[in-house]
């Protein structure tokens, strides 16, 4: 079976964002999904598209104004652009809704398991010794974003992965684990649990040429502690 896999959920699950139980020799560390406002300020960026809109809905109010009309012309000229405004944040609110509501992050002591998708729901098994370098993003509200950097032999199709993708990454696309609630818990525990699911795997011959460029492109496995 190969490392890093994805299938499609299609009647149940056997467990909240597993497909099948857990072996009896895995235990879950943590679960968890992205924060719904947080997913629609970072992912969506509604503030920014609203500042966009206000600035619109100004220079069409001046517009009107400068060209003669009245206070009241300028504003109703203005107010006739708010239902798209409205339509178009409310619509990425709403993406960002289901993003939250149908995503579910799981991490065990042997693997992270994302079950992501509003219409078409994937599951990514991804085995802690798959991972080379993980960061954290943490931002003031505790929410944060931490993206899993896989092996050179592992690769998820960037579109795949949407949103939960890190930025700017489309030719070597990276897992992202979305605006977590508590995010350096979180970072925390996967380090933890990488360290010791990988204790002795760097030890062996046939991977330490992989360890040696992990190291010298400075993702050394040492680094998947948060940062």
């Amino acid at each position: 079976m190969r490392e890093t896999n994805h299938e499609h959920e299609h009647e149940f699950e056997a467990s909240r964002g597993l497909p099948e139980p857990l072996p009896s020799d895995e235990s879950l560390l943590w679960q968890g999904s992205p924060h719904a406002w947080a997913m629609a300020r970072d992912v969506f960026h509604v503030r920014g598209l609203a500042a966009y809109f206000a600035l619109i809905l100004s220079l069409r109010a001046a517009t009107v104004w400068s060209g003669g009309e009245s206070v009241q012309s300028a504003f109703l000229a203005a107010l006739q652009l708010m239902p798209l405004a409205i339509f178009a944040l409310a619509a990425l609110g709403l993406l960002a809704w289901l993003s939250s509501r149908t995503t579910v992050y799981t991490l065990t002591n042997k693997r992270v398991v994302m079950r992501i998708g509003i219409v078409l729901t994937l599951t990514f098994n991804l085995p802690l010794r798959s991972l080379v370098a993980a960061n954290l993003r943490a931002r003031k509200d505790g929410t944060g974003d931490i993206p899993l950097q896989l092996l050179a032999s592992e690769k998820i199709a960037w579109i795949h992965l949407w949103p939960h993708a890190r930025p700017w990454r489309v030719s070597s696309p990276e897992p992202m684990l979305r605006c977590v609630p508590q995010a350096a818990v979180v970072a925390e525990r996967l380090s933890t649990a990488w360290q010791s699911a990988t204790a002795h795997d760097w030890a062996i011959p046939q991977r330490r040429g992989t360890a040696e460029s992990a190291k010298s492109s400075g993702h050394a496995p040492s680094s998947l502690s948060p940062t």
